[in-house]
């Protein structure tokens, strides 16, 4: 019996993600056996103050993780991908990407069936990152965003105690956790579009165990895989940690590709999206040649801060 150590994070998110993989190897190989180990990150001693979407802020949820990981702690690590840096710190690698769940960002609010499009004038909604702030901002710019911190259960706890009106997460995050039925609205990528990386779910390894990687071929999802490669192109090709508001979403069909990318401004007047269709084969050609269409289009405005203007109605410690 082979004995192999998952680092992750101690909220029930993480550990539901961890044990999803867990049981993927379990199930794959019965001769292996996976135990949770849990690592305390700097993200949950020092959650970020305010909504962002640096790479550094990125990093404080992983940086602990990566280092037990290189220390030989942990063989293998599971994380959200969209909370993974565009460039891994040298000696690891991602060794798989699980099949995909549902990377839409969802609308929760305290009355059932609730939209967008219901709330009250002036109503306060719950944000944890620039992008999902500046993407409603340009569907309803009456609203106000406050920042909004801890694990999903902290958060729901805010909303139901009145703090907010509602809040926006990720719909795999409450798929997960067995909370489906707290999601008022889906917003498709047309309106809305998702971090790169959302919903996937990434191992990461050292790039030295060979036979680790060779365990992970079994659970690692082809289309998903592909999907995360171009995303993940296009945010390097950004920038990586670009502290603008990205968003980008990949999906397969058949041998081919589609990948849409938004640059936007931190308030949502301004907005710069393409898609682009090609080869899965060439996922990553396609996300850095998506990545290089929009700086043709004027994005580099966005990423080198020239376009600054104030959100209306927020306040100044937000």
């Amino acid at each position: 019996m082979k004995r192999v150590r998952i680092g992750t994070r101690g909220s029930a998110l993480a550990q539901a993600q961890a044990n999803e993989v867990k049981e993927a190897l379990e199930k794959a190989h019965p001769d292996l056996r996976c135990e949770l180990t849990v690592i305390r990150t700097t993200g949950d001693d020092f959650p970020p103050a305010a909504a962002s979407g640096t790479g550094a802020i990125k990093g404080l949820f992983v940086k602990e993780i990566e280092e037990a990981l290189l220390g030989g702690e942990v063989e293998l690590a599971v994380h959200s991908v969209k909370d993974l840096q565009a460039e891994l710190p040298a000696g690891l690698r991602i060794g798989a990407i699980l099949k995909r769940q549902d990377p839409r960002d969802a609308l929760v609010t305290k009355g059932e069936g609730k939209r967008l499009t219901d709330l009250p004038p002036q109503a306060r909604v719950g944000v944890s990152s620039l992008r999902r702030q500046s993407q409603l901002a340009r569907l309803r710019r009456d609203l106000i965003f406050s920042p909004i911190r801890g694990n999903v259960d902290t958060r729901l706890r805010k909303l139901d105690g009145e703090e907010y009106a509602a809040l926006v997460l990720a719909a795999c995050g409450l798929i997960r956790l067995g909370l489906k039925e707290r999601i008022s609205e889906t917003f498709e990528p047309a309106r809305m579009v998702p971090a790169p990386g959302q919903g996937a779910l990434g191992v990461e390894i050292r790039e030295d165990n060979a036979e680790l990687a060779g365990w992970l071929a079994a659970v690692n999802d082809p289309d998903s895989q592909a999907e995360i490669e171009a995303e993940r192109a296009f945010l390097k090709a950004l920038g990586g940690g670009c502290s603008v508001p990205v968003g980008a979403l990949a999906r397969v069909h058949g041998e081919s590709l589609t990948l849409t990318g938004a640059v936007l401004s931190p308030d949502g007047l301004k907005a710069i999206r393409k898609e682009t269709t090609g080869p899965r084969r060439s996922a990553e050609r396609i996300g850095t040649e998506l990545a290089s269409h929009l700086r043709a289009d004027g994005a580099d405005r966005l990423l080198y801060g020239q376009w600054k203007r104030p959100m209306a109605g927020e306040r100044a410690n937000e």
